[in-house]
């Protein structure tokens, strides 16, 4: 992403955060009828899906619970301290801060400042390891990186290719990127495949990926069988990479189901991705919240770095199942914005209308 567009996009983000300042506070009450404000603090925009998903379903789901309180949205660029403005939320009075972190070791001081005000945090899709949030709402991450791992090693065998593989992760800042690539290494360890290099991109930028790849098809040239990328935006870089190369593209992992990731997985570009229905986890984050703000102690499923928390299972995506899978009731996706002009005789090739 542009430099300028960033710019734009922080100014943005700071004028909604201005906004909300000027809302006449509101107090956290006991019952059902609890009002108040609770932030939503997202990681990053290389990931499009928070801005074009997880911010408005939790915003959605809020207004459906409780009509009195006000979420207040910001979005961290990528920057770790931008997010400690999670302490501007909270002179704004938010009672409850939902934080995905860019940096899940920075991300500790957030969640001990707030927590020595009275504040409740949720851990949202990430989770906070040094300092225990008081609830972590995500999907399983370990799960996902050794599910796309298996797929991906799965059809290549299948299809007998021959040769190594890469391994694109992500942040090294990032927990979650280190579940997902603990998950990938127990798919791919053992797997029969030889894993020729591998790279944490750094803030899980498609760019860095690009570049890491390009100088990876140079090294081994012809000798690279797959490629498993941790979401789709690194998956991005990585098919970019093998096109600037004038190479043919192997079978690239993802994850996020991303819009443009459905797309290369409909043209054949991309082999699988991750189907993460965030409907799901946006409106159980806001559910967690809501109960927090009433005082009350949310139902955890289980506990992950000594925090209460309700881990969703992950489906992966290829071009088999993508019809049902992102098309049907849980899907966010419409056919009218995937199958676009470029897209369309793939879309009727899979049946997708």
């Amino acid at each position: 992403m542009r430099r300028t567009a960033n710019g734009a996009l922080i100014g943005v983000i700071a004028l909604s955060v201005l906004t909300a300042c000027a809302e006449e506070p509101t107090k956290a009450v006991q019952g059902k009828d609890a009002t108040g404000k609770v932030a939503f603090l997202m990681p990053d925009l290389a990931s499009t899906r928070y801005e074009q998903y997880d911010a408005p379903l939790f915003k959605k789901r809020m207004a459906e619970l409780c009509s009195g309180c006000k979420v207040i949205y910001q979005n961290a660029n990528s920057d770790a301290s931008l997010q400690q403005q999670a302490n501007s939320a909270m002179t704004q009075g938010a009672k409850v801060i939902v934080l995905d972190p860019v940096d899940s070791t920075a991300a500790a001081t957030i969640v001990q400042t707030a927590q020595s005000q009275g504040v409740k945090v949720v851990a949202y899709d990430r989770p906070i390891v040094a300092k225990p949030a008081d609830f972590y709402v995500s999907f399983d991450n370990e799960a996902i990186g050794a599910s796309i791992g298996k797929s991906l090693i799965d059809h290549l065998k299948t299809t007998k290719a021959k040769g190594g593989l890469l391994e694109v992760n992500g942040s090294p800042t990032d927990a979650a990127a280190g579940l997902i690539k603990k998950g990938i290494h127990k798919a791919v360890d053992g797997g029969g495949f030889k894993l020729l290099a591998e790279y944490d991109a750094p803030k899980w930028s498609p760019e860095k990926a690009q570049q890491w790849v390009s100088g990876q098809i140079a090294q081994y040239k012809g000798r690279i069988a797959g490629v498993v990328a941790a979401n789709d935006g690194t998956g991005g870089g990585t098919i970019a990479a093998f096109k600037a190369a004038d190479e043919q593209v192997p079978p690239v992992t993802g994850n996020d189901a991303e819009l443009a990731a459905v797309q290369r997985i409909i043209a054949g570009d991309q082999y699988n991705t991750i189907s993460k229905p965030i409907k799901t986890v946006a409106e159980a984050a806001a559910n967690v919240a809501h109960e927090l703000m009433q005082g009350k102690k949310p139902k955890a499923d289980t506990t992950l770095f000594d925090t209460p928390s309700q881990l969703f299972q992950p489906t992966v995506v290829t071009q088999e199942n993508l019809k049902k899978v992102i098309f049907g009731p849980d899907g966010v996706l419409k056919t009218k914005d995937v199958c676009t002009k470029q897209y369309a005789a793939d879309c009727r090739r899979l049946g997708i209308k």
